[in-house]
């Protein structure tokens, strides 16, 4: 007997559906049985009826009770009694928190101006509504500045979007289809759980799965091959896999001339990355590099799983965008189980969010916007650096001077964020944090390293305590999460939470005055476009999901209909050019042509030979720093550590266990080594994303990033870092 089928028998006990709201690419479905009498809920269970879920539940949240009910939880609103990052709060009433909050950003805006409000936000939930839906109605009438939330995905999107026109890819249903399936820079294992059952399916049907990747990671080692590559070297091996491709006459010559533009372009590119050229960069042999091409191109069909990690690095947007080019040029997307997946959120990309959001109610809609991932320096008080803080997603774009600037920032309002853990250049954000004139409000579950810093902590509610509507970038199933417990304590939604702050601005816009279900009822209805006709509410309510209105099988690009400027797979792009950027797959130099950027990574000095690539995915049983809190999933992480290949390990004399300080001009953190084969000499590995307080020394892998941005979309550069390792002693320690 399943769980749904347990409960539902029994007459004390309900079933609410709803989707889990983390960073996920699966927004799986899930059910919460709940006490009628009590309100508490007992267990959380994958939705056996999803065609993706089918029942399970990552390890993480299969234990989400645990965070919901978790001791740490906060119930009260708390205004700040020592200093900042001393954690000394007292509690205070609602009523109390949001006048003294509504009279200090008064006080900020009247002088200094709106744009010193900054909020800061990322995915602690994706939901529409209490991720940017009332946040946003909120911030556009106060006119705070805009934040570029960037710090994750940004330069590989705006390589996709280049070459494809839309985050539009293969099914995730399909990959059970393919013969031959590339895993390049995903570890889908821990991040991307659910696509595993349809690979193992394809298995069944004599697919081999290759892993390319740094890191032997825990799907590497359950593929059919794994192929280890230097980090940020991804696009010079797509560049010899199109040359092996293009030189053997393997390429799909119908489909280059009905659905692409610039072949010739690209031929003329990929002439110079011979396999033995690429090899020297890559690490990858090259007699290797050779036998993939030929497989890729002669296996039908055959489809890739590409990654945020690979582009996480200085050239990530032109290596993404590069990679991007090969199903079109063997012809894959013809085929059931044939293209590339980056992410799926582009089905959705029509949603109509305007009601929701509420642009008309900005009146200077020319606000600076922040690049999130140089929250630092746009806490600084240094005009040079708040320069620096703003978005600048391409190399045409100029950076601002005199008044451009805009006021410092004042205000710091963070929702669905951990900045003090999770943020590039961790130091100068802790120091902008800790500055006592920084007016700052969190809204929380727990008492994050953040929230430390904070002048008023706002209790916010789990995902089993409020509405929201969720898209996927993972499947094309929209997904409503419906309430299935009480608010916990005294805590709010984020959209209840923001209403109530308007009201004590005095904003009396009807928009303010909407309650969550109106809202996402109101939002669903509003969608005209053919996608979201099978997305009705009554189905949603009912199945608590729908499945986009697409064909199945869903090929997107089978007849070309790519949604580019050409209508055509751009191997050549004149937007590229217009934007600053050579028009043609590249490698080195970040793919720039001409305005390169004055803090461009080509102006860095040579690396010293004795430092090492840092890179810092997702620990298995964390994400992001979302599940840091529970103990029984930092029991399984154990401790902070540093993966060293042993050569790497042997020239610097560490061993595995010991205490090791990995350092570099920005900063540096204490981890435990862990000498492993399980990774490429030259680089090392700091599974993320450790809470600094949960950490030996107090500071976690953050600390040696830099707030460098990609070469597009202004994205983070978080396995950029290069790093001296050395033995720790007691003084590095204290």
């Amino acid at each position: 007997m399943s769980r749904l089928e347990l409960y539902a028998s029994d007459p004390s006990v309900s079933v609410i559906t709803g989707a889990c709201p983390h960073d996920c690419p699966d927004t799986c479905s899930w059910q919460v049985a709940v006490k009628r009498e009590s309100g508490a809920a007992i267990d959380i269970w994958g939705n056996a009826s999803h065609p993706i879920t089918q029942g399970k539940l990552c390890g993480k949240v299969d234990r989400y009770l645990e965070r919901v009910y978790h001791s740490g939880r906060l119930t009260r609103p708390l205004r700040r009694v020592g200093p900042k990052k001393s954690g000394q709060f007292e509690p205070i009433s609602w009523e109390t928190a949001l006048a003294e909050i509504a009279t200090r950003l008064s006080a900020v805006v009247d002088e200094w101006g709106s744009q010193a409000v900054l909020p800061y936000s990322y995915s602690g939930t994706l939901g529409y509504l209490q991720g940017e839906g009332m946040a946003v109605r909120f911030f556009n009438r106060l006119g705070a500045s805009k934040l570029a939330r960037t710090i994750c995905s940004e330069a590989g999107f705006e390589g996709y979007l280049y070459t494809i026109g839309a985050t539009l890819g293969t099914a995730t249903e399909d990959y059970a289809h393919a013969k031959l399936i590339l895993i390049w820079g995903s570890n889908t294992l821990t991040s991307n759980l659910h696509l595993w059952q349809f690979i193992q399916a394809a298995r069944k049907n004599g697919a081999r799965v290759i892993v390319i990747d740094p890191a032997r990671t825990r799907t590497a080692k359950a593929a059919d091959e794994w192929l280890p590559i230097r980090p940020g070297t991804d696009g010079a091996l797509a560049l010899a896999l199109m040359h092996v491709i293009i030189g053997e006459n393997l390429h799909d010559a119908d489909y280059m001339d009905k659905y692409t533009v610039g072949f010739a372009q690209l031929a003329e590119r990929v002439q110079e990355w011979t396999p033995e050229r690429a090899a020297a960069i890559t690490g990858i042999p090259a007699e290797r590099i050779r036998a993939l091409a030929v497989e890729y191109a002669t296996t039908r069909p055959a489809a890739i799983r590409i990654n945020y990690g690979m582009q996480r690095h200085a050239g990530g947007g032109m290596a993404m965008r590069t990679i991007a080019c090969l199903p079109s040029l063997v012809g894959s997307w013809q085929e059931q189980g044939g293209g590339i997946q980056l992410s799926t959120s582009g089905g959705f990309r029509r949603l109509n969010v305007t009601g929701l959001q509420r642009p008309d109610l900005r009146r200077d809609p020319t606000a600076r916007t922040i690049n999130m991932n140089r929250l630092g320096d746009a806490l600084s008080l240094d005009p040079a650096r708040i320069a620096l803080s703003h978005y600048r997603p391409r190399p045409v774009d100029a950076r601002p001077s005199g008044e451009e600037i805009g006021p410092p920032v004042k205000a710091l309002i963070v929702y669905n964020a951990n900045p003090a853990a999770a943020t590039p250049d961790q130091s100068a954000v802790m120091a902008g944090l800790a500055r006592e004139e920084l007016f700052t409000v969190v809204m929380e579950q727990f008492q994050t390293d953040t929230a430390d810093y904070a002048d008023y902590i706002l209790p916010a509610t789990t995902q089993l305590e409020h509405w929201d509507l969720h898209r996927a970038y993972g499947h094309n199933f929209l997904s409503l999460n419906r309430p299935a417990i009480a608010p916990f304590g005294e805590s709010l939604p984020n959209a209840e939470i923001f209403r109530r702050l308007a009201g004590a601005l005095g904003y009396t816009d009807d928009c303010f005055r909407e309650d969550d279900e109106t809202i996402l009822r109101s939002l669903v209805q509003a969608q005209t476009q053919p996608e979201f006709a099978t997305c009705t509410w009554e189905t949603l309510l009912a199945d608590g999901y729908a499945r986009l209105n697409l064909p199945d099988p869903y090929l997107p690009f089978a007849q070309g209909n790519y949604p580019t400027p050409s209508g055509k797979c751009e191997f050549y792009s004149q937007r590229m050019a217009d934007d600053g950027y050579d028009p043609v797959p590249n490698y080195g130099d970040w793919g720039l042509e001409t305005g390169d950027r004055e803090d461009s990574a080509d102006q860095s000095p040579i690396p010293n030979p004795q430092s090492l690539t840092c890179i810092s995915p997702p620990a298995h049983s964390f994400l992001n720093t979302s599940f840091g809190v529970v103990e029984r999933l930092r029991g399984r992480e154990k401790e902070p550590v540093l993966q060293m290949h042993p050569v790497d390990a042997a020239s610097r004399r560490i061993g595995d266990g010991d205490s090791v300080r990995v350092w570099n001009e920005l900063g540096e953190v204490v981890l435990t080594a862990r000498v492993t084969d399980d990774l490429i000499p030259g680089t090392v590995l700091a599974p993320g994303i450790w809470w600094a307080s949960h950490s030996p020394d107090g500071r976690n892998i953050n600390q040696i990033v830099r707030q460098d941005e990609a070469d597009m979309g202004g994205g983070a550069c978080f396995y950029d870092a290069r790093v001296f390792v050395t033995v720790a002693i007691a003084q590095n320690m204290e």
